[in-house]
């Protein structure tokens, strides 16, 4: 079931996007099936969980820390991801910064970006990024390279709204490409789950987070 629904989405989507197998409460057996067929790239939200798969599964699994990240777990998450998608300060993203240096390791990271209607969600606003960007401050980063941004839509059955969440989201990312056309690899936009991958996609994804659609209910 789980290699045939991965096969499935890979056939779907575009050339350029990338699927990130959201496999958070799922055991190690379940990421294993995906693997055999052929994916590659899975996003955890926990960061002892994620350890303890690192150390179960194959090597060359590219994962992904998706959840909010909590500054007295940093230390232990660096080195072990291939992207943090979920940086939601610039506290935390110092922090990563420091703690990169300090092991002597780059650490790849999105600006997650918060569009959505919930308060609860974290992130930047649009206009608080783009004066981060503006006023350049990524310069001082020494062991980190922002590759894009991160957000997520509105909890609603609202495609209308939904579809403008994602369209803010791609804007977003593209005026800071305007503001500092010298960021380099600054081209993910990760957006877009289970529900709404498909409109993610149309208004400018490049990278799917897609879980409950591939491993079934999470089992909490």
């Amino acid at each position: 079931m789980i290699a045939e629904e991965i096969k499935k989405i890979h056939a779907e989507l575009p050339d350029g996007v990338k699927l990130c197998a959201v496999s958070k409460f799922h055991p190690a057996e379940a990421v294993r099936e995906a693997y055999e067929a052929g994916q590659r790239i899975f996003g955890e939200s926990r960061v002892q969980e994620l350890l303890a798969k690192v150390g179960e599964l194959p090597s060359d699994i590219q994962w992904h820390f998706i959840g909010h990240l909590q500054t007295n777990k940093v230390r232990s998450l660096i080195g072990k991801t291939s992207l943090i998608e979920s940086v939601d300060s610039e506290r935390l993203l110092e922090l990563i910064d420091r703690e990169s240096d300090r092991v002597g390791v780059v650490t790849r990271v999105l600006m997650q970006i918060h569009v959505a209607k919930e308060e609860t969600k974290f992130g930047f606003s649009p206009e608080e990024l783009l004066e981060y960007f503006e006023q350049r401050r990524f310069q001082s980063l020494k062991a980190t390279h922002i590759c894009g941004v991160m957000g997520m839509a509105s909890n609603t059955d609202d495609i209308t709204r939904v579809r403008e969440d994602f369209r803010l989201i791609s804007q977003t990312h593209r005026r800071i490409l305007d503001i500092a056309p010298d960021l380099r690899n600054f081209d993910i936009v990760s957006m877009g789950m289970s529900g709404d991958w498909h409109i993610a996609v149309e208004e400018g994804s490049t990278l799917v987070r897609i879980g409950t659609a591939i491993f079934g209910e999470r089992v909490y």
